[in-house]
């Protein structure tokens, strides 16, 4: 009976239909594993990513030096520095031309920075919602097969002469099976959404704040060489 009644002799017996229900699972928890994996290292490079660049920027280095310097450096990919780098480039190009107002330089420039964002944030949630239709639908698919398995049983059931524990516990437990694997695929996929969902919106939230506070220097620094620039006009004059 303990033989009949291993896990993998349970496996092997079940119907097609438990099996298949049992195999789309194991794909489903397996690509979950790949992606909480992936997405684990892609937070943790980002977010290290932001310190250091956070580091590098408030340290009262010349943003053109920075910008040069993150340009130079194939690596530097990771959210902060793309969006400095939109944003930069948009600032200087707009600065450059003549008929280009104050108002008009920071809407462009916040504008870039936005786009980048946005991109950001479709980087941070990649494969997350495929974790969250794998933790709302792994249970249901067990349940179904466990259904299933059960409604074989009780077929099986009717046709025996005499209805005992060994007679139906087999049956049942192979169903049963398929709740298991179903909540095994679900708990780590939403667990790791939740997490990663947190982590992604405390990072985007890092990314506004810089934004805007680095649109504020760019101001500031867009009205000084304004000031300087008509100071200069009117000591010509």
């Amino acid at each position: 009976m303990a033989e009949q009644l291993s896990y993998w002799s349970l496996i092997a017996n079940a119907s097609i239909l438990v099996k298949l229900v049992m195999l789309i699972l194991l794909i489903g928890s397996f690509i979950s594993w790949v992606m909480i994996i992936e997405r684990t290292m892609v937070f943790s490079a980002a977010q290290k990513a932001f310190q250091d660049f956070e580091q590098k920027f408030w340290s009262g280095m010349d943003l053109t030096q920075l910008y040069r310097q993150i340009n130079s450096d194939p690596s530097a990919g990771y959210g902060v520095e793309t969006i400095f780098r939109a944003g930069f480039k948009e600032f200087t190009r707009l600065r450059q031309q003549v008929s280009a107002d104050t108002e008009d330089v920071m809407a462009g420039t916040q504008r870039a920075m936005r786009v980048a964002l946005n991109k950001e944030s479709d980087k941070l949630d990649h494969h997350l919602p495929f974790l969250a239709t794998v933790g709302s639908t792994s249970p249901y698919i067990g349940l179904f097969g466990t259904v299933w398995g059960i409604m074989n049983s009780f077929r099986g059931l009717a046709n025996a002469s005499q209805a005992t524990l060994a007679t139906v516990a087999p049956g049942i437990s192979e169903a049963l099976i398929a709740t298991a694997m179903g909540l095994f695929a679900a708990i780590p996929a939403v667990i790791a959404y939740n997490r990663f969902t947190t982590k992604s919106d405390k990072m985007l939230n890092a990314l506004e704040t810089f934004a805007e506070e680095f649109a504020a220097i760019l101001n500031r620094q867009l009205h000084i060489v304004k000031s300087q620039a008509k100071k200069k006009s009117e000591e010509i004059v």
